[in-house]
């Protein structure tokens, strides 16, 4: 399991370095699997992809 720092930091890499498509939001959403469901980093990080899925270009 990885630390909430971890998550954070390999976030913000995925999506900065893949750009919003697909594939990124799949990863990303597996990244939040490892925080715990209670976590308000798990709550912050899931309200940001929630945003940037809205902004993202339609394929």
């Amino acid at each position: 399991m990885l630390t909430e720092s971890q998550v954070e930091r390999s976030f913000r890499k995925l999506i900065n370095a893949q750009g919003l498509i697909t594939e990124t939001f799949d990863k990303a959403e597996e990244l939040l699997e490892e925080l715990r469901p209670e976590s308000p980093l798990r709550h912050r990080l899931c309200s940001e992809l929630d945003e940037l899925r809205d902004i993202a270009p339609s394929e």
